[in-house]
């Protein structure tokens, strides 16, 4: 598999990743086996990075992990990890803490769930508000001095949070959601991250299976399905965006390839330093997801695709409005 480098300073990785919370929540009910032989294909057919978060079912994804890669070298395999994201006994999310004291307890437990000595990418899950993004990433960088962190990530913030981030150490990669339908990165994030040498992982490039070709009025019925309460899955919003999905369907046949494949060859192909994170909880979506390499979008292609999917098409927000109240990626740069 192709290879890339998360910005000037990050690692060298896998041109897809794998992003593994879908296989322990949010997204209805997973098959504990078939997500360690999903994870085991990923890595056999040459993906590194693994994406997962200390909060994904309050530690279980971390444990999930560490079960899959019992066998494997740990120089094989690139773990990115977020954390602050703070839940209760219940699920709920109860806020972000990324002070350097918590940010230290977070790591230790981490280490422990995933049975490694030390993670490849580390990053809070969102900013945290109530601390100088200078002083989060200050504390992180000790634990890179440490040994216990190899490069530092940052997760949805804008622009203004990521220059005051990478004046304090440089930051690997930015981990934020871009897809056909979800371009916001475009307005100043990504002009940005290509200025400062920042990488971009991508998460969210099928619009959590909006557009994948696989979603339908009546999916996710059973099981707890976070999309069941997502502003783009309800009412005419779905409607509308279930109608930009059948467009892409329509090109992705000409093209020769499934609407998934596409939608992610699609954000692979808008810079060198950006990686999808593919969220497959199966073996038979993986080896879909993976068909993506092999699509060469041509210029013609491209213009095609930006003539149907222009900025802002998707109808609906992307989280609910209390969790777009958390994310300083949405804040305009004011420099």
């Amino acid at each position: 598999m192709e290879q890339r480098k998360l910005g000037s300073t990050g690692p060298t990785v896998s041109a897809l990743g794998l992003g593994c919370m879908g296989m322990s929540e949010v997204y209805g009910p997973a098959d504990r086996g078939e997500s360690i032989a999903t994870i085991h294909a990923a890595l056999d057919a040459g993906i590194t990075l693994l994406d997962t978060g200390d909060f994904y079912a309050m530690g279980h994804n971390e444990m999930l992990v560490r079960e899959a890669l019992k066998d494997v070298p740990r120089e094989k395999v690139q773990i990115s990890v977020k954390f602050g994201a703070l839940r209760g006994p219940a699920g709920e999310f109860a806020g972000i803490d990324s002070r350097p004291a918590a940010t230290k307890n977070f790591l230790a437990y981490s280490l422990q769930r995933l049975g490694t000595d030390y993670i490849d990418v580390y990053r809070p899950a969102r900013l945290d508000p109530n601390i100088p993004i200078e002083e989060t990433i200050g504390g992180i960088a000790e634990l890179v001095k440490a040994g216990y962190i190899k490069h530092i990530g940052l997760s949805e913030v804008g622009s203004d949070t990521i220059r005051r981030a990478h004046a304090v150490h440089p930051i690997a990669d930015l981990q934020i959601e871009y897809s056909l339908i979800e371009r916001g990165i475009e307005r100043d994030i990504l002009t940005t991250c290509r200025e400062l040498g920042i990488g971009i992982t991508a998460y969210g490039v099928l619009a959590r299976g909006l557009i994948s070709g696989h979603w339908s009025k009546d999916s996710g019925k059973t099981g707890k399905d976070y999309r069941l309460m997502s502003p783009r899955f309800q009412g005419a919003n779905l409607d509308a965006n279930l109608a930009l999905a059948e467009q892409l369907r329509a090109i992705a046949g000409e093209i020769g390839a499934t609407p998934a494949q596409v939608a992610i060859a699609w954000v692979a192909a808008q810079g060198k330093q950006i990686v999808p994170l593919v969220g497959a909880r199966t073996r038979n979506r993986l080896l879909e997801a993976l068909g993506a390499t092999k699509v060469a979008l041509t210029p013609g292609h491209l213009a095609v695709l930006a003539k149907a999917f222009p900025p802002d098409v998707a109808s609906g927000t992307r989280y609910t409005a209390e969790q777009m109240a958390h994310l300083d990626s949405e804040k305009l740069a004011t420099t």
